[in-house]
C-alpha cells in the first residue's frame, strides 16, 4: 500500500470520529435537554457504580408506577452517561488507528530508504568487480610486455654485463619503468580490493536493516489492523447505544400518556388507602379520648361519692380536658429488618435530571423508607397491633401487610409493608412485636427485591426513622 493510500483511512477515520461526536450532541440535545451529568470517578469500575446509583435513583422516583417502565427509564440513564465515555473511546481508538498509519508510512520508507542504498552499493559492487577485472587485466599487460621486451635483468646479468646488446643504464630505465608501473597497479588493486570488502560489509548490513525494518512494518501493520479492528467495535457500541437511547426515549414518550394515567389511578389508590388510615385512626383516637373521659369522669364521680360519705362539700368538678399527646416514641418501634441495610429515605423525590416528568410535579413523595432486602427476607411485625390488610392491593405495592398499633398517649399508628412475596398474615389477625409476618421481595410495580416501609401517626405518614 502506498503511503498516500495509506493517508486516507487516517483522514477518513478521523472524519467519522466528527461526525460521531456532532451525532451524539444532537441526539443528547433533541431528546434529553439539558440535564446534569453523572460525576464520574476515576476509575471505569467507579464510574459503572455511579451510573448503576442514578439508574436505580430514577427506578426509585417511579416506584409504584410500573416495573418495565421504571426499568426502562434507568436503562436510558446508564446509556446516557455510557455515551460520553464511548465516545471519548471511539475516538483514541481512531487516534490509535492515525498513529499506527503513521508508524507504517515511517516504516515503509525507512524500507524503501533502504532498498535504494542496497542497489547502490549492489552497483557499485558490480562495479567495484569490473575494476578489479580492469586492474588484473592491465597487471597481465605489463607482465606481459616486461616478458616481451627481454623481462627484468637479473643481478647476474647486470653483474657480468650481459644486457644483449643494451647498456646498462638503459636496462636499468626499463626495469625502473615496468616495476613502478607494476606496483601502481598493484597497489590499485589492492584499494579496490578493500573497498570491495567495505561495500560487501555495508551491504550485509543494508539487507540486516532491511530484514529487521520489514519485520517492524509486518508488526505495525498487525497494529494497525489491530487497532481498525477495536475502532470499528467502538463505533458499533456507540451507535448501538445511540439507537438504544432513542429506542428507549421513544418508548417512554409513547408510554407517557398511558404512565400518567396510571400514576393518577395509583395516586386515587393511594389517597383512598390514606383516607381510610385517616378515619380508621380518627375513630381508634376518638374512643380512646372517650375512654380516657370515661375513666376521668368515673374518677372524679368516685371522688365526690367517697367526700359525701364523710360529710365533706365537694367542690364543682373541673372540666375534662384531654392530655396532650405524648411523644411517638412511646410505640417503642423495633425495626422489620434483622440486620438489613436502608437504601432510599423517606421525603420528597424530585425527577432526576434528563429524564422524563411523568409526574408532572418535578417529583413526587416518597412516603416511607425501603430497606435493601434481599427476596425471601423474613419481615418482623415491629410492634404489637391488628392487622387490617394482608395480600395483594392494587395501589402498586404488591403483597401488602397493614397493622394498627391501636393509640399510645394519644397517637395513633399505623405501619404499612409493600412488594412482599407473601404475607404470613390475614385480616384481623393480633399479632406481637417481632412477629413474622411477611417475606420480603419485589411483587407489584417493584423493579428489584426490596421493602417499603411505611408510618403512619394520626393519619399522617411520618419519616419512619423517627420511630426506630
Amino acid at each position: 500500500m502506498t503511503p498516500l493510500a495509506r493517508r486516507t483511512p487516517a483522514r477518513e477515520a478521523a472524519r467519522r470520529g466528527r461526525l460521531v461526536s456532532a451525532a451524539v450532541a444532537l441526539v443528547l440535545a433533541a431528546n434529553f435537554g439539558a440535564s446534569t451529568p453523572v460525576a464520574f470517578a476515576d476509575t471505569l469500575e467507579d464510574q459503572q457504580a455511579a451510573l448503576n446509583a442514578e439508574a436505580a435513583r430514577v427506578q426509585q422516583s417511579l416506584e409504584f408506577v410500573d416495573a418495565k417502565i421504571a426499568k426502562a427509564a434507568g436503562d436510558l440513564v446508564v446509556y446516557q452517561g455510557q455515551l460520553p465515555g464511548a465516545q471519548q473511546a471511539l475516538l483514541d481508538a481512531q487516534g490509535r488507528v492515525a498513529g499506527a498509519v503513521k508508524e507504517v508510512e515511517a516504516l515503509a520508507a525507512r524500507v524503501d530508504l533502504a532498498q535504494q542504498n542496497k542497489a547502490k552499493i549492489t552497483q557499485q559492487l558490480e562495479n567495484d568487480k569490473q575494476k578489479i577485472t580492469d586492474t588484473k587485466k592491465l597487471i597481465g599487460q605489463i607482465a606481459s610486455q616486461a616478458y616481451k621486451s627481454g623481462g627484468v635483468p637479473s643481478n647476474l646479468s647486470l653483474f657480468f654485463g650481459s644486457n644483449q646488446g643494451g647498456s646498462l643504464t638503459d636496462t636499468i630505465d626499463l626495469a625502473d619503468q615496468a616495476l613502478r608501473s607494476q606496483n601502481s597497479a598493484m597497489d590499485k588493486l589492492s584499494q579496490q580490493n578493500a573497498t570491495n570488502v567495505n561495500s560487501q560489509a555495508r551491504l550485509q548490513a543494508v539487507e540486516a536493516e532491511i530484514t529487521d525494518l520489514k519485520a517492524k512494518a509486518d508488526a505495525a501493520l498487525a497494529r494497525e489492523k489491530a487497532a481498525r479492528d477495536e475502532a470499528e467495535a467502538k463505533k458499533a457500541q456507540v451507535d448501538k447505544l445511540i439507537a438504544d437511547t432513542n429506542r428507549l426515549n421513544g418508548e417512554l414518550q409513547a408510554a407517557k400518556p398511558g404512565i400518567q394515567s396510571q400514576i393518577a389511578q395509583v395516586k386515587a389508590r393511594q389517597d383512598s388507602v390514606a383516607a381510610e388510615i385517616v378515619e380508621r385512626d380518627r375513630k381508634l383516637r376518638e374512643a380512646w379520648e372517650a375512654e380516657q373521659r370515661r375513666i376521668a369522669e368515673a374518677a372524679a364521680a368516685a371522688a365526690a361519692a367517697a367526700a359525701r360519705a364523710q360529710g365533706q362539700v365537694q367542690a364543682k368538678p373541673a372540666p375534662y380536658v384531654p392530655a396532650p399527646p405524648g411523644p411517638v416514641s412511646a410505640f417503642a418501634l423495633r425495626s422489620p429488618f434483622n440486620g438489613v441495610p436502608i437504601t432510599s429515605g423517606f421525603g420528597w423525590r424530585a425527577t432526576p435530571p434528563g429524564t422524563i416528568d411523568f409526574y408532572g410535579q418535578g417529583g413526587y413523595m416518597h412516603t416511607g423508607i425501603d430497606f435493601g432486602a434481599a427476596c425471601g427476607t423474613p419481615v418482623y411485625a415491629p410492634a404489637a397491633g391488628t392487622i387490617v390488610s394482608a395480600g395483594w392491593g392494587n395501589d402498586g405495592g404488591g403483597n401488602n401487610v397493614k397493622i394498627s398499633h391501636g393509640v399510645v398517649q394519644g397517637n395513633s399508628l399505623t405501619t404499612i409493608f409493600y412488594h412482599n412475596t407473601s404475607v404470613a398474615v390475614s385480616v384481623g389477625q393480633q399479632v406481637s412485636q417481632g412477629q413474622l409476618i411477611a417475606y420480603s421481595g419485589t411483587t407489584g410495580n417493584s423493579t428489584g427485591c426490596h421493602s417499603h416501609f411505611e408510618t403512619w401517626v394520626n393519619g399522617k405518614a411520618v419519616d419512619p426513622m423517627g420511630l426506630l
